[in-house]
């Protein structure tokens, strides 16, 4: 008998553990349902608050792998096998692109339809925005009088700026951004015309990134400049550049008679995602009220959802109206854009 009260023993306290650990590997799963990982062209600094929110809220891990370029190009080369859920971007030809390469997939979901508008989505679900980044004019404070300066886009082709005007390469996405939009509204032989009169009123050849521009008027090498908006409040925080800043005023200029051309930064679902679902949770969690304020609040970006308040930085700035045209319909014409950068000459 002492050996079959040994094997009652046993089972006993196998039956026990096997307990223990189905309870332990349920609170485990309970604390950990998975992660998501993101390929990042956004700096890590402007979007791991956000991660790390939505980890706190969801117990889902954030893996994001960031670079300034070839994001694209690598899922291309990884295909199915790419771990990549999420691309991350801070400007709608990227999402295109990678939308035209058959590397996203759509994202049918009530929770981003009804948080994102028509013209900052891709039809299908292919791609979302996630904040509005408006395209601006810059203009000196000693040399230009606000009802002097150019209320709208078109306006920087006039003669009278002959000399005056300073930006960054017309090959640049937000300058190809911009370009697109006037050949969306007016078609391409306008929109020449229109480089052509920016080129000829150029201070100097197209140069630097949009925070040059605006230390160009401070050091009086140009009064105009266009640039990104929030570069105004990141100046104004930067010792070195508060100076600059304090130079210029923004303007929110108007195309085709709509309001100030935006770009956006967004997000897409990779074809391959091994993590769908937790993907589209982080999704929707980056239109929602919480993340959209941090947005707003960190990066100085205009929200995407109604009623999120901007703040008072941007607020101070004065009153921004997106212009309506759809960025799905601007993005088509990138390609014309850049061939007539190119045919004018405007970089030369």
């Amino acid at each position: 008998m002492k050996p079959v009260v040994k094997k009652t023993a046993l089972a006993s306290i196998v039956v026990a553990g096997i307990a223990v650990a189905t309870a332990m590997a349920a609170e485990e799963a309970s604390l950990n349902v998975g992660e998501v990982n993101v390929y990042s062209y956004r700096q890590p600094f402007l979007v791991q608050p956000l991660f790390e929110a939505f980890t706190a809220q969801s117990g889902i891990k954030v893996n994001v792998l960031f670079a300034k370029t070839g994001l694209v190009e690598r899922l291309k080369q990884e295909g199915a096998n790419s771990p990549a859920d999420l691309i991350f971007t801070v400007d709608v030809g990227r999402l295109s692109e990678a939308y035209a390469a058959a590397l996203t997939q759509p994202v049918v979901s009530p929770a981003l339809a009804a948080a994102i508008p028509d013209i900052y989505r891709e039809p299908d679900g292919h791609w979302y925005g996630l904040t509005r980044r408006a395209r601006i004019i810059y203009a000196s404070r000693d040399r230009i009088a606000p009802n002097e300066a150019p209320k709208t886009y078109e306006e920087l082709a006039d003669p009278k700026w002959r000399g005056r005007i300073c930006t960054r390469s017309g090959n640049h996405v937000y300058q190809v951004g911009l370009t697109a939009a006037m050949v969306a509204h007016y078609g391409e032989a306008r929109t020449e015309a229109w480089l052509k009169g920016i080129k000829q009123n150029l201070a100097r050849k197209p140069q630097g990134n949009d925070r040059a521009q605006v230390k160009a008027i401070k050091e009086g090498e140009c009064d105009i400049a266009l640039g990104n908006h929030y570069y105004y409040v990141l100046m104004q925080q930067n010792k070195e550049q508060a100076a600059w800043a304090k130079a210029v005023y923004p303007v929110f200029p108007t195309i085709g008679g709509s309001g100030t051309h935006v770009n956006i930064s967004g997000m897409a679902l990779t074809k391959a995602s091994p993590n769908q679902e937790n993907a589209v949770k982080l999704m929707e969690f980056l239109a929602g009220p919480m993340a959209q304020q941090m947005y707003a609040e960190q990066n100085y970006e205009y929200p995407i959802l109604d009623g999120v308040p901007e703040t008072s930085a941007l607020k101070a700035m004065g009153p921004m109206i997106s212009d309506s045209l759809p960025l799905a319909d601007i993005s088509r014409h990138r390609s014309a854009a850049i061939k007539l950068v190119d045919k004018v000459g405007y970089n030369d």
